[in-house]
């Protein structure tokens, strides 16, 4: 009796476990639930306030609205197909086959692809249709995170109304791909919530990845001929210990820092992991040189390996020709697949009949080996094979217009969050300072605090391309295109004021004096130069403070210029001197009223050649001639003792240093004038920012419009006044009678004869001109064959030819007047008789000259 007690009191207790469990999972469901609902939440209030269900499908064509005999008889395959796979796979989810369109018609997914390649150059590769699908649809999140939608939209209408949720887009994108030339796939899988809920705000952004760095392999130099260093004698073994200590602080540090990163980065456990319904795009490599295969995340955009942790499980792909299912363990996600849907075992394949590879020669003649009996047999398994090919898509042409395709997003702007960053993307136009493109860094990942904003932008008529700003150092860099007003590349600034920090960056190619690149502020200006025929690559000048009164002599300081303490050119080697005669380095000292030279360095020397000139202060004072005494020049000449210049030489060399110094001082004035002018076209451009449209941008180009519309309007009255010009032959005649409105019989036969008299002469008239042409080229053909009898013997065989050709043209000329003389004498009666017999039908004088 106390072991029957025991048992019962297990079973009670046993029951007790089962009943708490039971509710534990109903609450962890509700949790799920709650947590499904919140993230719908998170969608934009818009996304989920539009109604499907209210939608207009009365205009769509008859296909939307009905099957065909084929479809139906695909749909009878499709359901005779899944009763056999949940028989055979009873564990595994009901697969996507034909859920109802928009009209509540039941379609097969292979059909509501609709391959299309659309006339812009940048959807004939993958990541233009991509980017393109990511930014024109909005993301709508599916009713349940767990299961496929019940419907599946055509492509024109997610088009039309711009949203939709992963099927939606992954069928259009697949669309897109298939009819630019791509093996492409619609896939329905499982993903991570990341994926499924397009949340990138732990992703990094790809404008800010940095391309990975390929390793150079350094030379190794021979240590033969080497300086052995000293010998170290401090104890290795004490390095090797502080080493190991400062190691190990640092790597406590970092790993303190990266946990407290991981903690706030890291995203909360999903309790759906691996049950979350996706769809996205399988590119299979082989066509249109495609190197491997790869997934495209259709809601971004982006392509992912195969191997990425983030796709989950694959159930199904199909394509607008079949349908496969996976067969293969998806325990480990989509890394151990392969992805050869011709192998049967791993992938199930629904039309057998339809896609079969080509058989090749040997497996043809392999076949006529076969007996008669096997070749029957094999004819019925084909039969029963269901040998059927998928129908032609229901789906009308995607057509996509050039205004739709230039504007993207819907309402024209997009907002993307990521890591530590906030990217705004806009429809050309829309912005007047033609902004397309803001990409915002942030310190933090709360999004607060900004560091760089990176702007890009389009159609601006001074070629700014993008900008830079730095947050933190309130520096600013624009990026110029190739063929700004003043050959502008890159300008880095704090502000647009003259004598502030200042970088410009030129195109040396488009500038006659090679600058690449000039940094300027309030006290220094250097320049840099490519490609000069003098050697100079660069220039350093030093300015004095305005206040200062600085002694120039011989010259007159202007005003508001700032005064120029020295100038300093760095000179490339010029091979067609010697070393010691090119120079390398000269700078002119003008407050001190020195010139320093220091020339290239000789082969196998270590030191150069220098000149250093001391101008006389006394010159110019009392207006006496310049007298060069050696202590005005003192010179190093490398590798001599002698002193090599004649003081003759060193004098012609100081005037024509003399000279360059008041050319280099004009020129740093126009460097100066140069750089004042660009900052203050640059203050007028972006004050006043225009943006240039094409010629051929008709919508846009309001003046081209105009002009075109008002050519088409004086084109229009011109024709008008022509045609009715043209009409009334009997004008003239009918103004000699003072156009009355009833004419008697007499003006009748007035108005007639004149017309035919007048008729009469013109066609005698223009018989007598081809006559008389007639002659004239008859008599000059006479004139020249006399000439050419008298002058045949002088004649070189060339000259003769030439007068033969000549002749010959002159002959034809004359047969075309014959010609036309004898039709105009053959036609001028009947054209006559056709006028008389216009004028009687004449309704002006019908009535008086039917009888005549």
């Amino acid at each position: 009796g106390g072991r029957m007690e025991v048992l019962e009191e297990k079973e009670e207790e046993e029951q007790r476990e089962e009943e708490l469990k039971a509710l534990e999972i109903s609450d962890n469901l509700q949790d799920v639930e709650t947590k499904v609902s919140m993230e719908q939440n998170c969608v934009p209030s818009d996304v989920r306030d539009f109604n499907w269900s209210s939608i207009d499908t009365s205009q769509l064509p008859s296909s939307y609205k009905s099957n065909s005999l084929k479809e139906k008889k695909l749909l009878h395959i499709a359901d005779h197909f899944l009763q056999q796979y949940t028989h055979l796979c009873p564990d595994r989810k009901p697969l996507f086959l034909h859920p109802v369109n928009e009209c509540g018609v039941e379609k097969f997914v292979s059909t509501t692809v609709r391959p299309t390649l659309l006339p812009y150059t940048e959807l004939y590769h993958w990541d233009g249709c991509a980017s393109f699908v990511s930014d024109y649809l909005t993301m709508e999140p599916l009713e349940s995170p767990i299961t496929p939608p019940s419907s599946l939209y055509s492509p024109t209408t997610i088009l039309k109304y711009q949203r939709g949720n992963c099927f939606d887009f992954s069928v259009l994108l697949c669309s897109m791909l298939i009819g630019a030339g791509y093996d492409a796939y619609c896939v329905h899988g499982y993903a991570t919530r990341e994926i499924c809920t397009l949340d990138e705000t732990l992703e990094l952004c790809p404008l800010l990845r940095k391309p990975q760095e390929v390793p150079k392999e350094r030379m190794k130099k021979s240590n033969k001929y080497r300086v052995k260093p000293p010998p170290d004698l401090q104890s290795k073994f004490e390095l090797q210990q502080e080493a190991k200590k400062a190691a190990e602080t640092e790597a406590a540090q970092k790993n303190k820092e990266g946990e407290e990163e991981k903690e706030v980065e890291k995203p909360e456990r999903d309790p759906l992991y691996g049950l979350r319904v996706h769809a996205w795009v399988l590119v299979l490599s082989g066509k249109k040189e495609v190197p491997e295969t790869f997934f495209i995340n259709p809601f971004t955009g982006n392509s992912h390996s195969t191997m990425d942790e983030h796709f989950l499980g694959i159930e199904s792909v199909w394509n607008h020709r079949n349908y496969w299912v996976n067969m293969q363990d998806c325990w480990n996600g989509c890394k151990d697949l392969v992805f050869d849907l011709g192998d049967a075992i791993r992938w199930e394949i629904m039309l057998s009949g339809s896609n079969k590879p080509l058989q090749l020669l040997p497996d043809a003649e392999e076949e006529k080996e076969l007996s008669d009996k096997e070749m029957d047999d094999m004819q019925e398994k084909e039969e029963e094979d269901m040998s059927f090919d998928m129908p032609p898509s229901w789906v009308a042409p995607i057509q996509i217009s050039p205004r739709e395709f230039e504007t993207r997003c819907s309402q024209g702007r997009k907002v993307i969050l990521y890591k530590k960053a906030k990217l705004e993307k806009w429809a050309p136009y829309l912005n007047g300072n033609g902004l397309v493109k803001r990409l915002t860094v942030y310190a933090d990942l709360d999004c607060t605090e900004a560091v760089e904003v990176r702007e890009w932008f389009k159609n601006r008529e001074d070629m700014l391309d993008m900008r830079e700003v730095n947050k933190q150092t309130q520096l600013t860099t624009d990026y110029f295109s190739p063929g700004h007003l003043l050959s502008l590349k890159a300008h880095t600034y704090t502000s647009l004021e003259p004598e502030t920090e200042h970088t410009m960056e030129f195109y040396n190619e488009a500038r006659v004096d090679g600058l690449q690149k000039r940094v300027e502020n309030a006290n220094e200006m250097t320049e840099y130069f490519v490609g000069r025929d003098d050697f100079l690559y660069v220039r350093h000048m030093e300015f004095g403070k305005r206040g200062q009164k600085i002694h120039l002599a011989g010259t007159r300081t202007e005003i508001n210029s700032r005064p120029i303490v020295q100038i300093k050119e760095c000179f490339h080697r010029n091979l067609e001197k010697p070393a010691d005669e090119d120079v390398a380095e000269r700078i002119f000292l003008i407050t001190e009223e020195m010139i320093h030279l220091t020339y290239h360095l000789k082969d196998k020397y270590i030191t150069a050649s220098k000149k250093d000139f001391f101008k006389a202060a006394e010159r110019d004072r009392k207006g006496n001639e310049i007298i060069m005494t050696p202590e005005m020049c003192i010179t190093y000449q490398a590798g001599s003792s002698e002193k090599d210049k004649k003081l003759l030489h060193l004098y012609k060399l100081l005037q024509e240093l003399t000279v360059e110094e008041k050319q280099l001082k004009q020129q740093v004035r126009q460097s100066e004038a140069e750089g004042l002018n660009i900052l203050k076209i640059r203050e007028n451009e972006e004050t006043n920012i225009r943006l240039s449209v094409s010629i051929y941008n008709t919508e846009r180009n309001e003046k081209r419009r105009q002009q075109y519309e008002a050519m088409k309007n004086t084109m229009e009255d011109e024709l008008q006044g022509q045609a009715e010009q043209d009409l009334d032959y009997l004008a003239p005649f009918l103004i000699q009678i003072g156009h009355s409105e009833k004419m008697t019989k007499a003006q009748a036969l007035r108005v007639r004869d004149n017309c035919l008299t007048d008729f009469k002469h013109r066609l005698v008239d223009k018989a007598n001109i081809i006559q008389a042409r007639l002659e004239k080229a008859v008599e000059e053909q006479q004139q020249k064959d006399q000439w050419f009898q008298e002058n045949q013997n002088q004649l070189s065989a060339e000259e003769e030819d030439d007068f033969l050709a000549r002749c010959s043209e002159t002959t034809f000329h004359i047969q075309i007047l014959a010609l036309r003389l004898h039709r105009e004498k053959q036609t001028a009666p009947q054209k006559y008789l056709a006028l008389e017999e216009k004028l009687r039908k004449d309704p002006r004088l019908a009535e008086h000259l039917s009888h005549t």
